[in-house]
């Protein structure tokens, strides 16, 4: 059945339906090895062969599907490990190939989203966009009104100054300190590398949050599919909305 180029190239997590517009009319799309440089053009999944920038796009159309993970420690997130350390892959049954959106290191535990739509992951993890991430980082010994401030105006680290952040206490106990942190950025170990920078040791961290969405209602080690109305706020999140 043909459809609009548009909605096909969106349906199948390249981009957004108004991005895959400005790719025809840039000439990037071809069907059939013509290039279609005009909006209302039709095809058919199944039987045209449609490239975008040159790249075929596969008959067959995977179903998205999109994933909350609550990954414990001792994971890596990635798709496979040279080492044979258990992925978050593990954790999780579907069919359908799906990745990691960002990163969470081999010791951090929390909220991890798992998808095939390659448009979302790009537009969540775009720097741009400012997608919450909210984290409890557990530290040793005490923390000084000092040490917050300077988490929340951003700290200077190898590739730059962090962005502001929102940080505060939410629990001590004994020893240890529990820092609730919220930051925009996604770099490598940021959060473990920011209380570095102001000379704290971490013992424990968590995300708690991502996107708006939550662990509420997992376990470590659990997983479950999100909702329409989930999968709807994160496209407006992704700018992905049409």
């Amino acid at each position: 059945m043909e459809e609009r180029l548009q909605k096909i190239i969106s349906e199948r997590g390249i981009a957004s339906r108004r991005a895959a517009e400005k790719m025809i009319l840039e000439g990037r799309v071809s069907v059939n090895e013509q290039k279609v440089d005009r909006l209302g053009t039709k095809a058919d999944p199944e039987r045209d062969k449609i490239r975008v920038d040159g790249k075929l796009l596969s008959a067959a159309q995977s179903r998205p599907v999109y994933l909350l993970l609550y990954k414990p420690a001792g994971y890596i997130t990635s798709a496979k490990d040279e080492r044979g350390r258990r992925t978050v892959l593990d954790l999780v049954d579907t069919r359908e190939r799906v990745y990691p959106v960002g990163r969470l290191d081999y010791l951090t535990s929390g909220l991890l989203l798992l998808t095939n739509d390659g448009a979302l992951t790009n537009g969540l993890l775009h720097p741009k966009g400012e997608v919450p991430k909210e984290y409890e980082c557990a530290v040793f010994g005490r923390v000084t009104q000092s040490q917050l401030d300077k988490l929340e105006r951003g700290v200077r680290l190898r590739d730059g100054k962090t962005a502001p952040a929102r940080a505060f206490i939410s629990d001590k106990s004994g020893n240890k300190t529990v820092i609730n942190i919220t930051i925009h950025e996604g770099r490598n170990r940021q959060v473990r590398r920011m209380m570095e920078a102001v000379g704290l040791r971490v013992f424990w961290l968590k995300r708690k949050s991502f996107a708006g969405l939550t662990l509420r209602g997992l376990a470590p080690g659990q997983w479950r599919h999100l909702t329409a109305d989930e999968v709807k706020m994160l496209r407006n999140k992704a700018g992905l909305s049409d």
